[in-house]
């Protein structure tokens, strides 16, 4: 085909698809509210990139503007502006909400819980969405999968942490499970939203932080003061974002668009998975090689003492309210059945792979 061909051709094509759009369907400017710095490496661009998908799937009858920490609303007020509408969209974190709903931190991360491709599978296959949907039902809301941080860090200290004693009195920086956890172990957690971390720990107001991993640390700069990088984050295997939605304004869409909402949630939580763990990769060695950041892993010691306090925080939960009862439930169930064949399949071939394993 002639190249003047072909271009009359291509734009004919659009031309016949743009016009194939009924010119009264209705249109819809949603905004959208998120926990993070407006544009941060990891979830500030997965949050840009849904409002994007949604716009552009949408064929613009859908669009979505996106408001970042503090500029609508503060970090760690975004689910309660999205359950009152003040926004239609929310993008933040379900471990954020621990003290309105308890049993939301399992739709996050959960100490030596699920990876991110087991959580995927109990949410998707194992009934989890269903758990979350009741969970949030009552608020308005509905909570989706839209991004992923991959494997968290186990965070940033001023001082090398060489044993239990070492961790006594420790003021640390972090959110959810994690943080009951480390308390049981003698340290003092501290909830700071992700664009106060660095200013905190700067200005020794923490002794340690965690946010999530090589590729967001650097971009907030924590490296700048605190050189120790600690491993592996047993507090946070897995980084799943949440899309909150209201219900309400949901329901308003035409079942078109709201295909388009959940599908544009679903493609975002796969492609930010691949984003984080391929820019992780680089950014560690940045941080070691450019920076000189000392990445040490957590003595024996301290992670035996981990798990041990994860195990009985966790069985809490089995013996809280009764929801609080079904997911906790539903969620070992399922950490059990992903354990029984992760360790011949991922965990197996890591080993092979790795002769230093």
């Amino acid at each position: 085909m002639k190249r003047r061909t072909f271009l009359t051709l291509s734009g004919a094509l659009a031309a016949t698809s743009v016009s194939a759009t009924p010119a009264n369907e209705p249109e819809f400017s949603w905004k959208m509210v998120t926990s993070w710095p407006k544009n941060s490496p990891g979830p500030g661009l997965t949050a840009e990139r849904l409002a994007e998908r949604i716009t552009a799937m949408s064929n613009g009858r859908l669009t979505v503007k996106v408001y970042g920490a503090g500029e609508l609303v503060p970090a760690l007020e975004v689910f309660d502006a999205v359950s009152r509408g003040t926004a239609e969209l929310g993008h933040t974190a379900a471990l954020f909400w621990r003290g309105k709903i308890p049993a939301s931190v399992f739709f996050t991360a959960v100490p030596f819980g699920l990876t991110p491709d087991e959580h995927a599978a109990w949410i998707y296959h194992g009934g989890g969405q269903a758990l979350w949907d009741e969970l949030y039902s009552g608020f308005g809301l509905r909570g989706l999968m839209a991004g992923n941080t991959g494997m968290g860090m186990g965070g940033w200290f001023k001082r090398e942490i060489n044993s239990l004693e070492d961790i006594q009195g420790l003021k640390y920086r972090i959110p959810g499970l994690g943080g009951d956890i480390l308390q049981r172990m003698g340290a003092t957690p501290v909830v700071l939203p992700p664009g106060e971390i660095f200013s905190a720990l700067q200005a020794g107001l923490v002794d340690g932080a965690e946010w999530v991993g090589p590729w967001s640390d650097m971009a907030l700069g924590l490296y700048k003061a605190a050189p120790y990088y600690y491993w592996p984050g047993f507090h946070e295997p897995n980084g799943t974002g949440e899309c909150l939605i209201n219900l309400q304004s949901f329901a308003k869409l035409p079942a078109d668009l709201q295909a388009v909402v959940n599908n544009a949630c679903a493609a975002e939580n796969a492609y930010s998975l691949a984003e984080a763990d391929w820019h992780n990769a680089e950014a560690l060695a940045t941080l070691v090689n450019e920076h000189g950041v000392k990445v040490r892993a957590f003595p024996e010691a301290v992670i035996s003492a981990a798990r041990a306090a994860a195990a009985d925080v966790l069985a809490e939960f089995g013996k809280g309210d009764p929801m609080s009862q079904r997911i906790y439930t539903a969620f070992e169930a399922a950490r059990q059945r992903a354990m029984g064949w992760s360790r011949i399949s991922t965990l197996a071939f890591l080993k092979a792979r790795d002769e230093n394993a």
